[in-house]
């Protein structure tokens, strides 16, 4: 699907930069505002394993801010304490590897192989993690949350339902 200048300017304006690898918006915002992006496979000839992107300015400060108050910390003990959550990230990056292999045209497959990355997406899950038991940054467990429910982002939204 082609995006309308428009959008891409709305997401250049958003990022503060332009995009580089922009395939489409995922997720629109209650405003109609882009809130996530799905970026290509390969940018600028090199694997590009985050597959979606917030674009989402107040979502990004929130997230920044729980960031920097030490979240990932708390919620990185909660996981690391229960088998289940454990297991349940491990399908959340699953489901993300074989979601972005749908996404993956024939052309980017061959470059892809033609770049020796032929299977560098069969390690790297949501935010191009290979550790499926690490959290390293809520911006893009989030951000896939919104396309594709996942265990971080459920765990964000109870925080953020139970915090004054």
């Amino acid at each position: 699907m082609s995006l309308s200048p428009a959008i891409e300017e709305r997401v250049a304006v958003l990022l503060g930069r332009q995009p580089r690898g922009l395939e489409e918006v995922a997720v629109y915002n209650d405003h109609g505002d882009p809130s996530v992006i799905r970026v290509a496979p390969l940018v600028d000839g090199k694997p590009f394993p985050t597959m979606f992107w917030l674009v989402d300015k107040a979502l990004n400060y929130r997230i920044d801010q729980e960031e920097a108050g030490g979240l990932i910390h708390s919620l990185q003990q909660k996981i690391d304490s229960s088998p289940e959550l454990q297991q349940r990230m491990v399908e959340d990056h699953r489901a993300y590897m074989s979601l972005r292999q749908r996404y993956l045209t024939d052309n980017q497959r061959q470059a892809l192989e033609r770049g020796g990355f032929a299977n560098v997406f069969e390690r790297k899950g949501i935010g191009g993690i290979a550790n499926f038991s690490r959290i390293r940054c809520l911006h893009t467990w989030y951000a896939a949350h919104l396309v594709t429910a996942n265990t971080v982002g459920r765990l964000l939204d109870e925080y953020w339902r139970e915090s004054p």
